[in-house]
């Protein structure tokens, strides 16, 4: 009887969590660098799973009615992907001849945690992914189907951000490389700055 739920919960968390985003191009960023890759993913996990317990749990209403609230995490977001595409373009411009840990261009521990937090937290379209739309369909489950959904949703963003930077990093000698990582950052300001459209157009059309 819980395998259907744990199933659904893992599908559809995958469909919401694998398409390239903010978060994954930070991820695969921090992976390349191997800057606190896995700290960077164990934090977009943690905010994944409170964002889903909040969702099946009953807050799924909250973002979506709340206008004001909608209002500020909307334009936080835009401003913030303004600038973190700015400083992607800035990378790649700037491109060493490949990117190495003892280059000094690595954020510190405290810097990659904020971000991680920022990039997570002041994108709108997490809101509407992880407590909306994921947290709308968990509440059609009756009470003890509900945690193996939840449990479904869990595994999948474990699995995904720890398997990206594992990836990232892994492969770092390749994706570091002048040429490839200069397309990563060109391609990761192009991405940051389409979801900053995307936020301003559901804004105005709101």
């Amino acid at each position: 009887m819980s395998i259907l739920p744990f199933i659904q919960g893992f599908g559809l968390g995958a469909s919401m969590i694998i398409p390239i985003g903010a978060q994954n191009s930070f991820i695969i960023n921090q992976g390349i660098k191997r800057n606190h890759h896995l700290t960077a993913a164990t934090i977009c996990i943690f905010c994944d799973i409170s964002l889903f317990m909040l969702g099946v749990f009953g807050g799924a209403e909250l973002i979506g009615t709340n206008d004001i609230l909608f209002t500020l995490i909307t334009w936080a977001g835009i401003l913030f992907l303004l600038g973190y595409g700015a400083l992607s373009l800035k990378a790649a411009i700037n491109a060493a001849t490949t990117i190495n840990r003892g280059e000094g261009n690595n954020q510190s521990f405290k810097a990659v945690v904020l971000t991680t937090l920022a990039v997570t937290l002041l994108n709108p379209h997490v809101y509407l992914d992880t407590v909306v739309i994921l947290g709308s369909v968990g509440s059609q489950f009756s009470g003890a189907e509900k945690p193996w959904y939840l449990l479904g949703l869990m595994l999948a963003s474990i699995l995904w951000f720890y398997g990206l930077s594992v990836f990232a990093a892994k492969f770092s000698p390749v994706l570091g490389q002048k040429r490839v990582k200069q397309g990563i950052d060109i391609a990761i300001a192009i991405i940051m700055w389409l979801i900053a459209w995307s936020l301003l157009a559901n804004w105005l059309a709101r």
